[in-house]
């Protein structure tokens, strides 16, 4: 939701003739042209600058953020040729000239998350960044193929979004085979909508050479650098290429940088995750019963969701909120706590008699031509980037047997997740090999912080980057389970994440917090 490496090929020919490279030494000069290539655009882009001026009207953003755009190569290894134009917005530090810091880059994650809203939490005047706004402008950008940077598709936007959908928890081999048929046909609509030369440069490493690029062209010599959940994945292979390059990074909400994890893995993990959040919202549901009336136990909420989902089955709610609606809908409690009250109240009106209220909340709205094809191009970046990124199982009995597996035990997102990466299966362009994450010289110390509970991306993700990034430090928020942490109040980390924006300073050791405060219905 948000692959292992690919095997080493050798030729050799008859003695006297020329030996062909190996795969990886190919690769090694592929990297090392994609490398010039970046140096080449940022040197561009730092000489050019960005010319900041009010946002255009309908991208909503009101002064005083400015918005501009940054021209980078589409390909790395051809710095010379085609350039796609990304959108990046600011807002300047809301303190004087003498505590200014500079720019902090942020990134919400996806991949196809937007970051163009982050410069909004200086002027909704959110109390959890009003320290770290006196020293940094707020700067967010749209990554390549997202929003207004050059966007890609694989479907037309209300073609995505009609509903039901079916169920996404097959009872048969002919269900299999519709849902097979119906991802392979998506990862053909990306070639014909988005073209197959966009979709090649589609990769998280290309991603962190927009965003070198996008760090020249603010005039900043190091980066600061903020990324949630995938995000965080960006950190981790910039502070790979670039580590001389940084000068601060919090990471929150850590994707496992594992090669063995992208994105495979990593995706049948986050199965298992959300069953142990689910079942944690379920519990809380079950302890506010007086609030929710749909039971005193888990096990009594279990059954209600389980009479919600078969009724859906059965006849979609107001016609159009069938299992796969619900499961978008509920799969937001496991995902945020901010969800814990309105998907409880809603659950809970439904069984009150209430129908329309989940209408209203699950089913996809099919007047809202720019919400669909928001929508529509976040889930094709998503899927470009993570098909693209790594190699995949191309045999459907590997994807049959793994998730029919875990759908045993996890059942609450095991089958929802799998539909969603199948077209990775059929991808039509060539997949790459993800970057050795690691310590390089010239790194500085970075922060980590990780919830225990998160279901989108399980705690030993956060584990496995801080061994990799000698000198990190890891705060984690104990029996907490919100995905995306240095957002919320818990004066434990907040305290920590301005200490170390502001003086670079870092506790002596990994510290543990408990959690913030549970939601109250």
């Amino acid at each position: 939701m948000l692959g292992s490496a690919g095997a080493l090929v050798t030729a050799t020919l008859i003695a006297g003739a020329v030996v062909a490279p190996t795969a990886s030494a190919s690769a090694q000069h592929g990297q090392d042209r994609e490398a010039k290539g970046a140096a080449i655009a940022a040197a561009r882009a730092a000489k050019a600058g960005i010319d900041w001026q009010d946002c255009p009207a309908d991208w909503g953003f009101a002064k005083p953020i400015q918005c501009g755009w940054v021209s980078v190569p589409l390909d790395y290894a051809h710095p010379y040729g085609k350039q796609l134009k990304l959108a990046v917005d600011r807002i300047g530090n809301t303190g004087t000239k003498e505590e200014r810091q500079g720019a902090l880059v942020y990134n919400p994650g996806g991949p196809g998350g937007s970051g163009m809203r982050f410069p909004t939490r200086v002027t909704n005047k959110n109390p959890v960044w009003a320290n770290v706004a006196k020293a940094y402008d707020f700067v967010g950008f749209d990554p390549r193929g997202v929003g207004h940077s050059a966007p890609i598709s694989c479907e037309d936007p209300q073609e995505f979004v009609k509903a039901p959908k079916a169920d996404p928890v097959p009872d048969s081999e002919a269900d299999k085979l519709a849902q097979r048929k119906l991802a392979a046909e998506y990862a053909k609509g990306c070639a014909e909508r988005s073209g197959k030369a966009v979709l090649a440069q589609m990769t998280t490493p290309n991603t962190v050479r927009d965003l070198d690029v996008i760090r020249a062209a603010l005039g900043e010599k190091k980066l600061n650098y903020l990324g949630v959940s995938y995000g965080t994945y960006i950190g981790a292979v910039y502070g790979t290429l670039f580590p001389g390059h940084l000068r601060r990074m919090v990471v929150d909400s850590v994707v496992n940088p594992s090669r063995e994890k992208i994105w495979y893995q990593a995706n049948l993990d986050q199965d298992v995750a959300f069953e142990g959040r689910w079942k944690d919202w379920e519990d809380w549901v079950a302890a506010n019963d007086a609030a929710f009336h749909l039971g005193t136990t888990r096990a009594a909420v279990q059954e209600k969701w389980l009479q919600l989902r078969a009724t859906a089955k059965k006849n979609p709610i107001g016609g159009v909120v069938g299992p796969a609606e619900l499961i978008s809908f509920f799969q937001s409690a496991p995902y945020y706590d901010s969800s814990w009250v309105p998907v409880a109240t809603v659950f809970s009106k439904y069984f009150a008699g209430d129908t329309q209220a989940l209408v209203d909340a699950a089913a996809p709205d099919m007047s809202d031509t720019a919400g669909n094809i928001t929508s529509e191009n976040g889930n094709a970046v998503y899927t470009a980037v993570e098909c693209t990124d790594a190699k995949w199982p191309t045999s459907w009995k590997k994807w049959d047997r793994d998730n029919t597996a875990l759908n045993t035990n996890y059942p609450f997102m095991t089958w929802a997740n799998a539909w969603m990466n199948l077209p990775c299966a059929t991808w039509p362009v060539k997949q790459q090999t993800p970057v050795n994450v690691k310590t390089h010289k010239g790194l500085p110390q970075v922060m980590i912080v990780q919830s225990t509970r998160d279901a989108a991306t399980p705690y030993d993700g956060a584990v496995e980057l801080h061994q990799r990034f000698k000198g990190s430090r890891l705060i984690t928020e104990k029996d907490a389970g919100s995905h995306g942490v240095t957002g919320l109040v818990n004066p434990c980390i907040n305290q920590r994440v301005d200490a170390y924006l502001l003086s670079g300073k870092l506790d002596a050791a990994d510290v543990t917090c408990t959690p913030h405060a549970t939601p109250k219905p």
